[in-house]
């Protein structure tokens, strides 16, 4: 029984980092393709969502200030006192794994941007004002894994009522950051959903190695 229960949550995070990985994979390779049922239904998500050129300054502040959660920064920000919180209280390999989870999700994003090469809608107020490109999101992986990291450093303290409230409430701040991508008019809807199965699958991947090297300690 206790080699059961020491080994299902690893066994079970890898399985779902294995499905994020698919998801990936699939919607990747559809784009490179040029997949056309997936890029008609981008294409029509894009253009159904987008809050226009002519949207107003204040709705933009809105948009940016909704979005900002999917920020490099909002993650430095949040977990930097986290981060010496845990090596305060003797959690170092909590620590190395939540440090590499919220850096390196970005950096990722950012490769696999490069070797996908999508260029971003041609929205004259939204995708087309960007030099960077498109698939995955940056700010969709970004609060992804934001929010999973949140959630397995705080799962083990939470009761069952509190871990469904947080886990909504997570939910919920990511389906708004990634539906702010395609208000912005700065992403299509396989570009979010990528990024948001790329930045759960990451995250659980750092947080299974981690919890494996602590067993292995003790």
């Amino acid at each position: 029984m206790r080699t059961a229960q020491r080994t299902h949550p690893v066994g079970g995070r890898l399985a779902a980092a294995g499905v994020c990985a698919l998801v990936v994979a699939v919607l990747g390779a559809g784009v490179v393709a040029g997949w056309t049922p997936q890029l008609r239904l981008d294409e029509a998500v894009a253009r159904a969502l987008y809050a226009g050129d002519d949207r107003s300054a204040a709705v933009s502040v809105l948009l940016e200030v909704l979005t900002a959660p999917g920020y490099t920064l909002a993650r430095v920000v949040v977990f930097a006192p986290v981060v010496v919180w845990l090596v305060r209280g003797g959690r170092r390999v909590d620590a190395v794994w939540v440090t590499v989870a919220v850096v390196g999700v970005g950096l990722l994003t950012s490769g696999l941007k490069e070797l996908v090469g999508r260029v971003r809608p041609g929205f004259t107020g939204g995708g087309a004002a960007y030099d960077s490109l498109s698939f995955p999101s940056g700010h969709a992986s970004g609060v992804a894994c934001l929010v999973t990291t949140a959630l397995v450093l705080a799962w083990p303290a939470l009761a069952t009522a509190g871990r469904r409230w947080w886990a909504a409430a997570g939910i919920a701040l990511v389906v708004l950051v990634g539906c702010t991508r395609l208000w912005l008019g700065v992403h299509y809807l396989s570009d979010v959903v990528a990024g948001w199965a790329f930045g759960v699958g990451w995250t659980l991947v750092l947080a299974a190695v981690g919890q494996g090297v602590r067993w292995t300690r003790a």
